[in-house]
């Protein structure tokens, strides 16, 4: 399995980054939040897990090796693939995806596209005992273009483009001194609006 990559970014794309390491441009899909931390043309090192499939070879990739944990501890849940585990990635850090197994907080875990009443409470049962509490620390995100960032995020777990445009035109108005390091939380205000909307 291939752990981990240290290499150039050579272009990001709406999906995550291209890594270029030894000559060869491998394609990485990250959440948001990691992608907002990459530079093109500065070195990175992504902690990854390697999917394989009979048609498919795909790698994802983690600024820590607890989020690649906690991504590959969410796919041994029924019914939860590695879309599902990025996606709760994308809304939830580490600890907090810990807190919602651990207290059972349904709601949080219910803010996941892809993830309704019934697949949290079997994460809940089949996740409860595997999750530790440990607490992980994680670099601050520098101030850019958020909304870009924002719009990508929700594109990416399945919304119309125009329904993300509307929704950060939203945010962005309610929110005019935010930035990248605010992309977390106002991905979780953005998608309660939208399931209001539905």
């Amino acid at each position: 399995m291939i752990a981990s990559l240290t290499g150039r970014v050579s272009g990001l794309t709406t999906q995550g980054v291209v890594l270029s390491v030894g000559g060869v441009g491998l394609a990485v899909q990250t959440t948001p939040g990691t992608r907002a931390r990459l530079r093109t043309g500065e070195e990175a090192f992504l902690a990854t897990t390697l999917i394989v499939r009979e048609d498919s070879l795909t790698l994802y990739g983690f600024e820590t090796d607890d989020e690649r944990e906690i991504f590959e501890l969410l796919m041994t849940s029924s019914g939860v693939g590695p879309k599902v585990a990025q996606a709760v990635l994308t809304v939830h850090t580490p600890d907090a995806v810990r807190r919602a197994i651990a207290t059972e907080d349904l709601t949080a875990l219910c803010l996941v596209p892809g993830i309704g009443r019934k697949g949290a409470q079997r994460m809940v049962l089949e996740l409860r005992d595997k999750m530790g509490l440990a607490t992980s620390g994680g670099a601050p995100l520098a101030a850019a273009a958020w909304r870009d960032l924002l719009t990508d995020a929700l594109i990416g777990l399945g919304w119309s483009g125009s329904q993300a445009d509307e929704t950060v035109v939203k945010l962005s108005a309610a929110h005019p001194s935010a930035s990248e390091a605010d992309v977390p939380t106002l991905l979780r205000e953005a998608l309660a609006m939208l399931g209001k909307a539905r």
